[in-house]
C-alpha cells in the first residue's frame, strides 16, 4: 500500500542529492576560478584539435606523431599571429599614447562644453586639476585610506600577474597532454555513466560537441575576418588608430551587437580628434555598415548559421552572468555551457511532449512514434502506462 509513497520520496530525496551535489561542484568552480582558466583553454583547443589527430590515425600515423603534427601545427599557427599582431598592436598602442594629450583638449573643451549646453549641468569643474587637488585635501583622510587600499591592491595585483604568467606558460604543456590522451579521458568518462543511460548521453555528447564545434570554429573566422575588414577599412578612412580600434571591434563581436557598438563608438571619437569633421565621421559609419551586412548576410549564414540555437539577448545574458559569477573563467565558459544547456533543454522538451502530462490521460495510448531525440528507453515506459 504504501510503495508509491515511499518511491516517491526515495526519488525525491535522489534528486535532493544530486542537487547537493551541483551546488557543490559551482562553489567549488567559483572557488578554484583563478587556477582553473589555462586547464579550461587547454581543453578547449584539444577538443578542436582531437578531430584532426583521429584523421592523421585513420590514415595510418600513430597517436604519437598524429598529435606532434598537430600541436606542431598549432603552435605554428599561434607563432605567425603573434609575430604578425604584437608589432602591429605596439604600434597602435604607441600612437595612441602619443595621441593622448589631443584626445584629453577635445574632452575638455569640445565634447565637456557641449554636454554642458545640450544639458544645462557644469561639468568642466568636475575634471579641473584645482578642483580635483582640493577634494584631496579636503578628504585627506579618507585619502589615505583608499592610498592604503590601493597599495594593497597593486601587491596583490603583482601576485595576479604572476599567476597569470604561470598560466601561459603552463597552457602548452597542459595542451599536449590533453591532446595526447584525449581518447583516454573521454573512455574514463563513458565508463562512469550509469549502462542504462550510455546510449542517450553518448548521443547527447554527440550533438553538443556538433553544435559547439561548428559555433566556434564559425565565430572565430567571423571574429577573424570582421577584425581585419575594420581595421583595413578605418585605416582607409585615414584614422591613426583604425587598426587598434578594428581589431577590439572584431574580438568583440562575439557578444551580438558589443563589438560593431563599441567600434562605432571608438571611430567615432577617434575620427572627431583627429580630423573634427563630419566627413570622416561618415566614412567610419560607412565602414562599420558595410561589415554588418556582410556580417549578416555572407559570414554568419555561411560560417555559423543558427548552429548555437540561442537568441542574441540569451547569449548577452549567458557571458554576462558567467563574468558576474566566476569572473574571467565564466565568460570563457558561457557559450559553451549555453549551447550544451540548449541541446539539453531541446531534449528534455522533446521528452515532454511525450509525456503523459503533456499529452493527457486519455490520448497517452495514441503515441506510439518516438522521436529519435527521445530517450530510448521510454518507449518501454510508454507501454507500460498503456497497459
Amino acid at each position: 500500500m504504501d510503495s508509491a509513497p515511499n518511491h516517491d520520496i526515495a526519488r525525491f530525496l535522489k534528486r535532493l542529492q544530486w542537487a547537493a551535489v551541483g551546488a557543490a561542484a559551482c562553489w567549488l568552480l567559483w572557488l578554484l576560478a583563478p587556477i582553473l582558466t589555462p586547464f579550461v583553454f587547454a581543453l578547449m583547443l584539444a577538443w578542436l584539435g582531437d578531430p584532426l589527430v583521429d584523421r592523421l590515425q585513420r590514415s595510418g600515423r600513430s597517436r604519437n606523431v598524429a598529435v606532434t603534427m598537430v600541436y606542431s601545427l598549432m603552435a605554428l599557427l599561434v607563432l605567425i599571429a603573434l609575430l604578425i599582431l604584437v608589432p602591429l598592436i605596439e604600434r597602435q598602442i604607441a600612437t595612441l599614447v602619443t595621441s593622448l594629450p589631443s584626445y584629453r583638449d577635445w574632452f575638455m573643451l569640445t565634447a565637456l562644453p557641449w554636454l554642458e549646453a545640450k544639458l544645462g549641468i557644469e561639468l568642466t569643474e568636475w575634471f579641473d586639476l584645482g578642483h580635483i587637488t582640493q577634494l584631496v585635501r579636503d578628504n585627506w583622510e579618507r585619502a589615505g585610506g583608499i592610498a592604503t587600499t590601493l597599495l594593497g591592491y597593486l601587491s596583490r595585483s603583482g601576485f595576479a600577474v604572476m599567476a597569470v604568467v604561470a598560466n601561459i606558460l603552463l597552457l602548452p604543456i597542459i595542451t599536449f597532454y590533453f591532446l595526447r590522451d584525449w581518447d583516454l579521458l573521454v573512455e574514463r568518462v563513458a565508463s562512469l555513466i550509469p549502462r542504462d543511460h550510455l546510449e542517450t548521453v553518448s548521443r547527447l555528447a554527440r550533438e553538443s560537441s556538433d553544435v559547439l564545434g561548428a559555433f566556434l570554429k564559425g565565430q572565430f573566422l567571423v571574429m577573424l575576418v570582421l577584425g581585419v575588414l575594420y581595421g583595413l577599412g578605418l585605416w582607409g578612412v585615414g584614422l591613426d588608430l583604425g587598426i587598434l580600434i578594428g581589431f577590439i571591434a572584431g574580438l568583440l563581436t562575439f557578444v551580438p551587437y558589443l563589438g560593431p557598438t563599441s567600434g562605432i563608438v571608438l571611430g567615432v571619437i577617434a575620427a572627431l580628434v583627429q580630423f573634427g569633421d563630419w566627413q570622416h565621421v561618415a566614412g567610419v559609419l560607412i565602414v562599420f555598415g558595410i561589415g554588418q551586412m556582410i556580417e549578416s548576410y555572407v559570414l554568419t549564414p555561411k560560417l555559423v548559421g543558427d548552429r548555437i540555437g540561442l537568441h542574441p539577448v540569451a547569449v548577452i545574458f549567458a557571458v554576462l552572468a558567467g563574468g558576474q559569477l566566476f569572473g574571467f573563467l565564466g565568460m570563457l565558459l558561457a557559450l559553451p555551457v549555453a549551447a550544451v544547456a540548449n541541446v539539453l533543454l531541446r531534449y528534455a522538451q522533446e521528452r515532454y511532449r511525450h509525456s503523459r502530462l503533456y499529452v493527457g490521460e486519455h490520448t497517452a495510448g495514441a503515441i506510439v512514434p518516438v522521436d529519435p531525440l527521445a530517450d530510448p528507453h521510454l518507449a518501454p515506459r510508454a507501454e507500460q502506462e498503456e497497459k
